[in-house]
């Protein structure tokens, strides 16, 4: 079972402590601190914003939590300026303006501009720079046309975080889970549930590029490899690698896109496996085209390099014109000032961006939608239970920010089939991820089936094929889609 984890204290403080009174711990931000605060007075004030305010934003938050985080994140501030967060070009104001912001940081630190700008975007408005003084954040954070400065190196630490949904291990698929094609491929039980066999009929997501970005995908599962085409003729399949897998935010070297997590090859499957003759399960739209992007290690987007490479992968898959869906089942507990100028730059380019609500543990999935579902360009989905009326999955967050649901989860606990790291090797697929990675799947069956159709349309047809249309329930948005009739229209 592969999810979204996030075991981060503050989904164990709520037990004892829900009634204590909220406060930050606070320097006079007039004059220079004598110390910065310890990783866990860190921890604390980021847990006190979640139990009171039910969020937390750098931007809300002390000059001392931010200088603190971005010392504990080696030196790292993200700063985002102007007043749109991507360009089409570079004009003279903006250009003026980062220049001065710059001119005010290396004049706090004593440095050359070499010596401090760790990265600029070429596309988005926004640049990373390594800083060590108090003041600096002060000034930063006083200026107009500033939209946030944000410790983009800073990482929960170890102790706070579980295995971030990795597994590479198969698991035996019972046999009331499938249904079997003439080819021998698997028909996961939850696709009868959405109508997915026999949306089929009219449409197998031909012709549309879905791309995840993910763990990356595996170099050992064959059905998203050499057999992707094998059984079909016409799709393709490409792989990419955007996350630089090293401790050193100097280093700009990936090492190819090979997921070494299994979440991502977990994604792919669910997207678009092949109708093949392994037997192995088949995903919800498997003639689409696939894009898989190794944007991060796990699904916990924390810590500098899996920011970058989510990021990078977003503004990459913007500017690629055959891309028409972007599945992310990743998230972070809090909005991420690049990635969320990375998403409006996508969501620009008429990208249709799912996004998964979130999934932690049982006794702690009342957290919020996640980042960057959260967001209003993204489509966010959450997993429920077989036959309820909308009850999450043991796992699964869910909130007003959800637009759709997906029965991922049996009586039994049994999630939905995909193949596995390996090839011969099958497993089950969870949580939120699961969900949206089908979701994006369906959204494929409807485009391909209506080539013509913008992204507003599609949701549309969404929308009309959600069991709850035309009303919209309070944390589960238009509920479970009808794939049938979201590709018929009737």
């Amino acid at each position: 079972m592969k999810q979204i984890i996030y075991l981060m204290s503050l989904f164990l403080i709520f037990l004892t402590s829900c009634n204590q009174d909220f406060k930050e711990t606070t320097f006079a931000t007039e004059q220079e601190p004598e110390k910065s605060l310890t990783s866990s007075e860190i921890v604390k004030n980021i847990d006190d914003s979640f139990k009171v305010k039910g969020k937390f934003d750098w931007n809300e938050t002390s000059d001392l939590m931010v200088w603190s985080a971005a010392l504990e994140g080696q030196n790292i501030l993200a700063v985002g300026y102007g007043n749109e967060s991507f360009r089409s070009y570079e004009t003279k104001d903006l250009k003026d303006l980062k220049t001065r912001i710059l001119e005010i940081i290396t004049a706090s630190e004593g440095k050359k501009t070499e010596e401090i700008l760790k990265y600029e975007d070429d596309v988005l408005n926004y640049f990373d720079v390594v800083i060590t003084k108090f003041e600096t954040v002060q000034k930063l954070r006083k200026l107009n046309g500033i939209r946030y400065v944000e410790p983009t190196g800073y990482a929960l630490p170890q102790d706070q975080k579980s295995d971030s949904g990795c597994s590479t291990g198969g698991e035996t698929i019972a046999v009331a889970d499938y249904g079997t094609l003439s080819s021998g491929a698997k028909v996961p039980w939850n696709y009868y549930i959405h109508k997915i066999n026999q949306a089929w009929a009219y449409s197998t997501g031909r012709g549309v590029t879905v791309a995840v970005i993910d763990t990356g995908v595996s170099s050992n599962q064959i059905l998203l490899g050499s057999e992707f085409d094998d059984y079909y003729s016409g799709r393709t399949i490409q792989k990419y690698a955007a996350y630089v897998d090293s401790w050193n935010p100097w280093s700009n070297t990936t090492d190819g896109y090979h997921d070494k997590c299994g979440h991502g090859t977990s994604a792919c499957s669910a997207v678009g496996a092949p109708n093949n003759k392994r037997g192995a399960p088949i995903g919800v739209a498997y003639e689409c085209n696939l894009i898989s992007y190794r944007g991060t290690s796990d699904v916990v987007l924390d810590g500098y390099q899996e920011q970058r490479g989510v990021t990078r992968s977003l503004t990459e898959l913007a500017n690629k014109s055959s891309v028409k869906i972007i599945s992310m089942s990743i998230g972070f507990a809090w909005s991420v000032g690049n990635i969320s100028d990375a998403v409006k730059y996508a969501y620009s380019k008429g990208k249709l961006m799912f996004a998964a609500g979130g999934t932690s543990t049982e006794l702690t999935n009342w957290y919020p939608v996640i980042f960057p579902a959260s967001m209003a360009e993204t489509i966010a989905v959450t997993g429920v239970e077989e036959g309820t009326l909308y009850d999450e999955c043991d796992v699964c967050h869910y909130g007003s920010e959800i637009d759709f649901t997906y029965t991922m989860e049996r009586e039994n606990n049994h999630h939905q089939p995909v193949a596995g790291y390996y090839t011969g090797q099958n497993s089950y697929f969870g949580g939120s991820s699961v969900a949206t990675a089908s979701t994006a799947g369906i959204a494929a069956l409807v485009w391909a089936k209506n080539p013509s159709f913008t992204r507003a349309q599609v949701i549309a047809r969404l929308k009309f094929a959600a069991a709850l249309y035309p009303n919209e329930s309070a944390d589960f948005g238009y509920g479970n889609i009808d794939a049938l009739k979201a590709v018929r229209g009737y």
